[in-house]
């Protein structure tokens, strides 16, 4: 602790003389340009979860260019980037890669234009609407502040490019893969994520659960179908269905405790394929979110609970119960380590000031970041990082009139990238060195 606290110190001082010079944000002024080059050319050409070949190449180059040994095509396009500088601990920082199958309206003069096939086969635009370009230009920044910043620090550094974050599964395929094996094993694993809800360049510091655990949930609801003429001579699935579907919402307003976030959304009802005929089958699709593995067992529980006693209730025979499957993999709780987000407050605060560093509450969304430490095994401490993305004021303004803005995944979403980027890169920065402060 007193180690942190003199680094802070240090860190401090360096920021608040104008007289001398500050090697991080003298940096960041520096090749901000050339950065914002990189992001807009990431921008224009987004590419879809396990398809990220060329994202991928552009991290490779830029790692190597700053001296780091780079490893490709771990778990397809995931890249692995090691800067070893003397002893002491393993500090890793993940970019997550890949674009949302999302028509771009930004209006953006560098808005993509890019269409292509999603895992599924669908054909749609594609676009960064999650920031994820944001993530991979602050990667770089990071890579050439730690390379230039070498008497700064000791240990290793291990920076890695990871696909597939967006259909969860990316995280833990580096790790089958051998990422913490055949790299240097991590201490600590560090991560940004772009923020609309934030002001541009503050930093969201969350100690505990920070995001939920996700399940997709497909539910296939049998019937009886016929004339829809005579109903009385079928099992109607879309009644059966529409029965499941509103019963449902009772698992998370009558069994689980309100204390313990959760929630449970119906996405998509699809059956049917004209006006006077009942069909056979109704399939539902949902998304299950929570924090704690006993919240996420009572949801899930409970929709197949519900499902098979709605369709016992409208009198389906034993061999027409719906079919119900739990999409493998889901995606986990992701935790900040409280010990390290509260270095992280200390070191960050000293640094930018208390004002930029605040406590954002936790989120329903879901990330695949909590894997890497997952994977790590015991004794590895981890932290995600929220880095505004909206003016001030626009903020301001919404909170007052009452209105709405487009945020992450929206095809509206246009983050101020030069501020995310200048901020995410020099918090990880900071962070990273005083983790590995040379003693």
């Amino acid at each position: 602790m007193t180690r942190t606290l003199i680094a802070a110190a240090a860190l401090l001082a360096l920021a608040s003389s104008p007289a001398q010079a500050d090697p991080v944000n003298d940096k960041i002024a520096a090749d901000l340009p050339g950065l914002m080059t990189i992001y807009r050319d990431l921008h224009q050409n987004p590419e879809l979860s396990q398809q990220e070949f060329r994202s991928a190449k552009i991290l490779a180059a830029e790692a190597r260019k700053a001296g780091f040994e780079v490893t490709e095509g771990v778990f397809g396009t995931g890249v692995v980037a090691v800067l070893k500088n003397g002893p002491g601990p393993v500090v890793m920082i993940r970019a997550d890669m890949d674009a949302l199958p999302v028509e771009e309206q930004t209006g953006l003069a560098f808005a993509s234009k890019a269409r292509g096939k999603s895992q599924a086969g669908t054909d749609s635009g594609i676009m960064h609407a999650c920031g994820h370009d944001t993530h991979m230009t602050t990667w770089i920044a990071t890579a050439r502040l730690m390379a230039a910043n070498r008497g700064s620090w000791s240990g290793t550094l291990v920076m890695i490019g990871q696909p597939a974050e967006e259909t969860i599964g990316g995280a833990s395929g580096m790790v089958r893969e051998g990422l913490m094996t055949r790299f240097p094993k991590p201490d600590y694993v560090l991560a940004i994520h772009d923020s609309a809800d934030l002001p541009s360049g503050a930093i969201g510091v969350k100690s505990g659960f920070v995001l939920a655990n996700v399940d997709s949930v497909d539910i296939t609801v049998k019937g009886l179908g016929g004339h829809g003429a005579y109903p009385y001579t079928t099992k109607d699935p879309i009644v059966l269905a529409s029965a499941i579907v509103m019963r449902l919402q009772t698992i998370v307003s009558r069994e689980n405790n309100p204390l313990n976030p959760a929630v449970i959304t119906v996405g998509s009802i699809h059956g049917g394929s004209k006006h006077n005929i009942i069909p056979d089958e109704v399939k539902l699709q949902l998304t299950v979110r929570s924090y704690s593995d006993g919240s996420r067992k009572l949801l899930l529980d409970g929709i197949k609970r519900i499902a098979q006693a709605e369709a016992e209730a409208s009198g389906l025979p034993a061999d027409r119960m719906p079919v119900i499957k739990v999409e493998e993999p889901g995606g986990r709780a992701t935790w900040n380590t409280p010990e390290l987000a509260e270095r992280a407050r200390k070191v960050l605060g000293a640094r930018l000031g208390a004002g930029r560093v605040l406590d954002p509450p936790p989120s329903m969304a879901s990330e695949d970041f909590g894997d890497l430490a997952r994977g790590a095994g015991p004794g590895t401490q981890s932290l995600i990082m929220w880095v505004g993305g909206r003016p001030k004021e626009q903020l301001d303004a919404a909170a007052r009139d009452g209105k709405q803005l487009p945020g992450l995944h929206s095809p509206f979403w246009a983050p101020e990238a030069d501020k995310v980027i200048a901020a995410g890169s020099e918090a990880l920065s900071v962070l990273a060195m005083d983790l590995m402060a040379r003693r």
